[in-house]
Order: structure tokens, then sequence, then C-alpha cells
């Protein structure tokens, strides 16, 4: 059984393309084009389920179409309009370019700033805005942190740690602490 942490979200099926089961694939990481690996993981019905890709094509810099093996109709595919993709990350991490990782990669590691500390886990990523945040649990409290390469000291994909060097002021942890 797949667990959510041994994965992290790529993108999202949109609907079926032509009837021999191709399907539009929208994604934030093309990381399944540069790792070894053979299989796209689905969340069905709240089940992380894996389905071997039998090819892929690119439409643009954020959009292909996949066809998974067995899926061979339009009414087959149409099962999968709307289902979230996501990718092992045990194959993103032979990947040695750390950079080319999307930001949902990092959902699991912890944020340790070199002045304040160890900040707390990263639960999620925004980028629903122009500026994407790391959304930490910080003592169960919600801290919003840029995501941006030029903060990040280091990143020990081992340990599941991201360094960081916070600008002065950025951070008001204090006002957190007295809550």
């Amino acid at each position: 059984m797949i667990r959510k942490e041994e994965v992290y979200k790529i993108g999202i099926l949109n609907k079926p393309h032509g009837i021999h089961g191709e399907l539009q694939f929208t994604f934030t990481d093309d990381i399944f084009d540069r790792a070894d690996n053979d299989y796209l993981v689905c969340l069905i019905d709240g089940i992380l389920v894996p389905f071997f890709l039998e090819e892929y094509r690119f439409r643009s810099d954020s959009t292909a179409l996949v066809k998974f093996e067995g899926i061979d109709t339009a009414e087959r595919a149409r099962v999968f309009t709307n289902i979230e993709v996501y990718f092992p990350k045990e194959y993103a991490e032979e990947e040695s370019d750390v950079s080319e990782l999307s930001w949902n990669y990092f959902i699991g590691f912890r944020l340790d700033d070199i002045h304040h500390g160890l900040l707390g886990e990263v639960v999620d990523v925004d980028t629903l805005t122009i500026n994407t945040l790391f959304v930490i649990d910080h003592q169960g409290d919600e801290l919003l942190v840029p995501a941006r390469e030029e903060f990040i000291v280091g990143i020990d994909q081992e340990q599941k740690l991201i360094t960081v060097d916070l600008p002065e002021g950025l951070l008001t942890l204090e006002e957190l602490e007295e809550d």
C-alpha cells in the first residue's frame, strides 16, 4: 500500500483526449520524464493507486497527453477526469538536480532557519499567489514562509531538512509564541 508521505503531488488529470484512452495531464513537475520510473500514482477514492505509463507526449511545458496501460477507451479514461497525480519520492530523490524538483516535493521536510532554529514541518505549499509559500506547522500554528531559492542555504534529502537564511524581520516568532 502506498502511503501519502511516500509520494508528492505533481499534477492533475484532465479530460480524455481522443477515443483510445489518452488523458490530458496538467503537471507542475516533469519529474516523470526525467526520473527512471514507469508509473504514476493516482488518488482514487482516497486511495493511492499506481498506474503504469504506456506512453506520453508533451503538448506544452505544463501539459502532456498520457496513456496508461489497460485504459484503451474514452469511457475508461473519463473515470480519471480531475484525478490528482503523484510521484514516488524515492525515484525523485535519485534525481541529482534538486533545483529541478517542484516545491511540493518538500512537503514533509523540516524547515530550519539559521537565526531562529527549527521552525517546524512543511505541511503544504501555497502556489495560489505570485509568491510561493511554504505552509509550516509551527507548534500547532500555521506559519507562512516564502519558498525562495535565494533563502535556501542547504537541503538534506536524507534527513528531510531544509536550512534557510531568512531576512531579518520576515518572521515574528515572538508574537506566535506569546499566543
